[in-house]
């Protein structure tokens, strides 16, 4: 089996190389996006901080053009970015831009331990800024 053969039998994946279901992908993604992005602006409408708004729209991108790099020297067979690194730019609020990359350039979606690391961090802001906003910051505070 040659490589382009490989890449059009990606269940995930049609052989034009488009996003398969992309309006579930896209409504999943707005859903995830909801709470942190309800939580950021909330903070700055009340004059507390614009920092969560910004590190999620700056770190975001970051996260989208390091996923890329990495996936063209996956490609180019050279010096990779660490998957640790990809992790602590999801955790510093880059994971939306981490999720797009990964539907867009297919890269890092079919590895399980990463994935896992990846739903743990988006869990792990999700439950921040529910506590944040519902639970009256009680959660993290045991920490």
């Amino acid at each position: 089996m040659n490589d382009s053969s490989a890449r059009n039998n990606n269940p995930g994946r049609n052989s034009g190389g488009a996003i398969q279901n992309l309006r579930l992908k896209l409504l999943v993604f707005a859903a995830l996006c909801a709470v942190p992005l309800f939580g950021s602006v909330s903070l700055w409408l009340r004059g507390v901080s614009v920092i969560p708004l910004a590190a999620y729209g700056i770190v975001s991108v970051l996260a989208f053009l390091l996923y890329w790099s990495d996936k063209r020297k996956a490609r180019a067979d050279s010096w990779r970015t660490p998957e640790n690194v990809l992790h602590a730019v999801e955790l510093a609020g880059g994971w939306p831009g981490a999720l797009l990359a990964q539907q867009v350039f297919r890269h890092k979606t079919r590895k399980v331990s990463f994935q896992l690391v990846f739903w743990l961090i988006v869990l792990m802001h999700q439950v921040f800024w529910i506590d944040q906003l519902f639970l009256g910051a009680h959660l993290f505070a045991l920490f």
